[in-house]
């Protein structure tokens, strides 16, 4: 893949940062939270740290000063770094670090850490694109949801408030944390999350980030997500979606439609057979029902005869709210559950590019486990949003744009401009 069309020079530094995290942004955060400076004249004041933290997860391997010297010209090229001061030790930043808590860094992400694929364009509706190509369904933003787990140092604290996964021969080796995000699918950038133990489920997760979406998108997901409460919970908000349903759910046929696919009621569980047999008369006869006994939804099924890694002939159920089939075909349907798996593409940036394969978190304690992973994901925002930037002014789909070469060049040029063709 060609990386020629990344961006320019000045934007393929620390620059991207600053320009994706505004200390406007920044400092308002801070000024939320409670955690402004004491003293006028620190040396660590909190948006140095923020920035600074943020530089970690570019230079996963290098210990704290090696990061800090790296990036200091940086900071100070864009007003975020007296040069006046000296380099801190690595316990100076960690005490910053420590000062700074859990609560800066997730409400920096809602500041900054929006859609990144552009606006739908004006024909959408007739070419199922948008400006990032792969990131609507005519005028739905494709968006997905996952969970992955982050490890982290084996400390008692760490394993307090994680735990591992697992027990006895078969406990992990090290504490784990719980990620689940929701992720814009042409572009890979995650635009909301949840960070836990281990202990909570990725279903329960998944319930606070639900309200978050938007009318004007459409959700894809997988049958592990699928529940009663939350797809009344997502459906509540005017988003459409498209969820692949669980092998056993009971999806009985009230209306064959035109295009193969069929209309259904999915029910809340534990209703007796006759209440139920009276929700699918009444949707049947297209009257409304109570939503919170029941969901009229479409269902499209195929299989997929040459699937790689088993599961040939596997028939997969989608539920959908998109209930017309002229608002998107079945084929549709199907191609938009597809592009749910950009989502693992981002999260293999994350895990292999970002930190390396099987790197754990560098952060001791629980308040600065939250910290590094909000870090990670606000820096992996600007990135797809430069790469997103940078696809579009060269009119190619994002995926066409080295994501591991972009994260190269951000850190050539950390401290000086890279060697390359613009």
């Amino acid at each position: 893949m060609d990386a020629s069309v990344v961006a320019t020079p000045d934007q393929v530094s620390l620059g991207v940062l600053v320009t994706a995290v505004p200390r406007d942004a920044v400092d308002d955060a801070i000024v939320v939270c409670g955690v402004s400076a004491k003293r006028s004249d620190g040396k660590l004041p909190p948006h140095v740290v923020a920035y600074l933290t943020m530089a970690l997860c570019l230079f996963p391997e290098d210990d704290y000063t090696e990061v800090v010297t790296k990036v200091t010209g940086s900071l100070d090229q864009w007003g975020c770094w007296n040069a006046a001061w000296q380099v801190p030790t690595s316990s100076a930043v960690t005490q910053a670090r420590k000062r700074m808590g859990r609560n800066v860094f997730p409400e920096i992400f809602e500041r900054v850490c929006g859609p990144v694929g552009g606006e739908s364009s004006p024909v959408a509706a007739m070419v199922a694109t948008g400006r990032a190509r792969g990131s609507w369904l005519r005028n739905w933003r494709l968006m997905a949801i996952d969970g992955f787990d982050v490890d982290m140092p084996d400390t008692p604290e760490n394993a307090a408030e994680f735990g591992y996964a697992g027990s006895g021969e078969t406990r992990s080796a090290y504490p784990k944390a719980r990620v689940v995000a929701m992720s814009e699918c042409g572009t890979h950038a995650l635009v909301a999350a949840e960070i836990g133990s281990r202990a909570v489920g990725e279903q329960t997760m998944a319930l606070g980030l639900y309200p978050r979406l938007r009318d004007d998108e459409l959700l894809t997901a997988d049958r592990g997500f699928y529940s009663f409460q939350a797809w009344g919970l997502a459906a509540g908000t005017g988003a459409a979606l498209v969820w692949r349903a669980p092998t056993r759910l009971r999806l009985p046929v009230v209306k064959v439609l035109d295009d193969g696919t069929f209309l259904s009621v999915v029910m809340k569980p534990g209703m007796r057979d006759a209440r139920r047999e009276r929700i699918l008369a009444t949707a049947g006869a297209g009257e409304d029902i109570d939503p919170t006994e029941g969901s009229v939804v479409r269902v499209a099924e195929y299989d997929v005869p040459d699937r790689v890694g088993g599961g040939t002939g596997e028939v997969i159920a989608l539920l959908s709210t998109i209930t017309d089939p002229a608002e998107a075909s079945a084929e549709e349907l199907a191609d938009a559950y597809h592009q749910r798996w950009e989502q693992e593409t981002a999260h293999d940036q994350l895990k292999t590019h970002m930190r390396g394969p099987g790197k754990v978190l560098r952060s001791r304690l629980p308040d600065l486990v939250y910290q590094e992973i909000w870090a990670w994901l606000i820096v992996h925002h600007a990135m797809t949003a430069l790469i997103a930037r940078a696809a579009e002014a060269a009119d190619r789909d994002p995926d066409q744009v080295s994501f591991t070469k972009t994260l190269r060049l951000i850190r050539r040029t950390v401290t000086g401009k890279a060697g390359f063709s613009p």
